[in-house]
């Protein structure tokens, strides 16, 4: 059984390697999307926790991105790693762009962030080992090449046209497509890196319920994860900065959904959504086809100009839910998409913070009373509230999100707790909350620590950030 959720997971979850060809099953309704979806739904003993985190690699002598190439570079990174422990290459287009193994996957975002994609597992005692384990790994082989990596929402110190150029295929459609849809998509693909958790539903109600639990509590997730304060080598206005990225990069597939909350709302309407994001690439004989802007919907009636007369696959329709950015994202599991990168304390925080939530019935239903009759608009604002204020965002009803969070945690570890999930040293998984209790009690933000360094023994250095915060 595991080994086949791992296969599902490893699917949804890597760099494609198999490629699209004429033997390739075509689709030719929009019932097999939605049945696609659905064939998501497992039994709660199914029910997996994959983490996923990128942070940025830097040269230790002079503080500078790695290129892709070189000795101290990502090439050379993800070279050790397979040389070492035993990764499986991932190549594209004869560039070593990624590794594999054991259901968990090592890529690279444009800028070269370096993102580990963990196997779905069944504890965050193990997620949480896993992502030990991984920056074990990375700074065995980052150390003699002079490199080091950070963990923040946003590069605190180079600018765009420092930034290298990963040689993927699909960034080099995606960056001349952000130019027209915004005027921050570059920025997210190049200067954030972000913290995520992959987690399981049970039916179609179960996935929307925990769809808009987990909607409504993004800028919640995004308030106590925020660090991204710094950019150019100073602060930038913003706790988020990566939040504030995503409200000006392309409306057509970011933001929070609000037809999620509608009444009648299951995988259907999410596959309506999806048809009706534009497009990116179609992949083909191992290459990117500028599909940018055109309509999966015309693919599916066989009407696309770059490849007309074709319908699409699953691997094609797979490929595009893969380009969609909402805070919350539907696969054949959810996606938390809201938060910053941070510290491994946090990011073990992360995961266990959305997994006793929702993993609950009666935890995510107490969550649900919370934020039922809150109205679009209400969670917009806050959304965009959070960026700046952090937990000093009002919330509907009264009070501030400082106080929304202490009442989720609360929630989050009796879920926790209910799990009684123990480690080998007895204990369950409610002490990786620990540090977020810290940050709700205090009402101070990652990035609100930072910023108080930063003008105080940091004397307005930003670069401290590259000793005191690496991993």
């Amino acid at each position: 059984m595991c080994t086949s959720i791992a296969d599902l997971w490893e699917a949804e979850m890597t760099t494609p390697t198999a490629d699209i060809d004429e033997s390739s099953a075509r689709i030719e309704s929009k019932t097999e999307l939605v049945e696609y979806l659905d064939a998501g739904s497992k039994p709660r003993a199914d029910w997996r926790i994959g983490t996923e985190h990128e942070k940025f690699g830097f040269t230790t002598a002079d503080l500078r991105p790695l290129p892709y190439e070189g000795k101290a570079s990502i090439r050379a990174m993800l070279e050790g790693l397979r040389d070492t422990f035993g990764w499986e290459s991932i190549i594209e287009g004869g560039h070593l762009i990624g590794l594999k193994k054991d259901g968990a996957s090592v890529s690279l975002e444009p800028g070269g962030q370096f993102e580990l994609s963990g196997a779905p597992l069944q504890t965050i005692h193990q997620t949480c080992n896993e992502v030990g384990s991984h920056l074990e790994e990375v700074r065995q082989i980052a150390e003699p090449l002079g490199i080091a990596f950070l963990g923040t929402g946003a590069s605190p110190l180079w600018s765009l046209a420092e930034t290298p150029v990963m040689p993927k295929g699909r960034y080099r459609i995606m960056t001349e497509y952000m130019d027209k849809v915004g005027r921050l998509g570059r920025q997210m693909m190049f200067r954030t890196c972000t913290v995520q958790t992959n987690l399981d539903f049970g039916s179609e109600a179960d996935m929307v319920k925990k769809f808009r639990v987990s909607l409504a509590l993004q800028p919640l997730g995004t308030a106590l994860f925020a660090n991204s304060p710094f950019l150019d080598g100073r602060p930038n206005g913003f706790l988020s900065y990566r939040s504030q990225i995503w409200t000006d990069t392309d409306p057509d597939r970011t933001g929070m959904l609000p037809f999620v909350f509608d009444q009648g709302f299951g995988f259907e309407q999410y596959v309506d959504y999806a048809l009706d994001v534009p497009m990116y690439f179609v992949r083909r004989q191992g290459k990117y086809l500028d599909a940018s802007g055109l309509s999966f919907r015309d693919f599916m009636a066989g009407k696309l100009p770059i490849l007309p007369g074709e319908l699409p696959a699953m691997g094609d329709f797979e490929d595009h839910l893969s380009t969609i950015f909402p805070e919350v994202r539907l696969k054949r599991f959810l996606e938390m998409r809201g938060s910053d990168a941070g510290p491994w304390s946090r990011l073990c925080a992360f995961s266990a913070f959305w997994t006793g939530l929702l993993y609950c019935d009666q935890c995510l239903d107490a969550a649900w009373d919370l934020v039922k009759n809150w109205t679009d608009a209400e969670r917009e604002c806050m959304r965009q509230g959070v960026r700046t204020l952090g937990l000093r965002t009002p919330v509907p009803g009264g009070g501030s999100m400082q106080d929304l969070a202490k009442q989720v945690l609360e929630l989050s570890r009796q879920g926790l707790r209910n799990r009684a999930n123990l480690s080998t040293s007895g204990d369950d998984e409610t002490g990786y909350l620990t540090e977020l209790d810290d940050i709700a009690k205090t009402g101070l933000t990652p990035a609100d620590r930072l910023l108080a360094r930063y003008h105080g023994p940091w004397n307005r250095d930003v670069r401290p950030i590259f000793t005191e915060e690496a991993y």
